[in-house]
């Protein structure tokens, strides 16, 4: 409600294509993005060592599903923030298709020492990912 927005967001996530969902959906996810975009700022405004706390850190940022009606998983946009301690280079948009979610995961724990082999669902981790 503090959005201007009535109605659950699980229920309009199950959007049936009608506009008015569409709208609302854009409504939350513009406030979620900017709440993202916010945590990001913070943590690059906070010096720590050789770089940021960003630089130290890594952010997924996502949704469950790609499509909420449909309950799809496929071509699901994810963003990550970061650099991980230097295991990530940021500023690239990469696609990986045909991959479970769990395979981010699961290089991500790779990232921090982790060496478990998999992660739920996972298959392997994301060629190209880590430096």
């Amino acid at each position: 409600p503090f959005l201007g927005v009535s109605g659950a967001h699980h229920e309009i996530s199950h959007h049936q294509d009608l506009p008015e969902n569409f709208e609302k959906l854009t409504t939350i996810g513009t406030w979620e993005v900017e709440r993202f975009a916010d945590l990001v700022s913070r943590l690059k405004a906070v010096n720590e060592g050789e770089g940021t706390l960003l630089d130290h850190c890594a952010l997924y940022f996502s949704s469950e599903v790609a499509d909420g009606n449909r309950h799809e998983h496929e071509n699901m946009p994810v963003l990550l923030a970061g650099r991980g301690g230097g295991a990530i280079a940021p500023g690239r948009h990469l696609v990986y298709n045909d991959m479970p979610v769990a395979n981010l995961f699961l290089s991500m724990l790779r990232m921090v020492g982790v060496q478990d082999e998999s992660f739920g669902d996972s298959t392997g981790t994301l060629e190209g990912l880590l430096g």
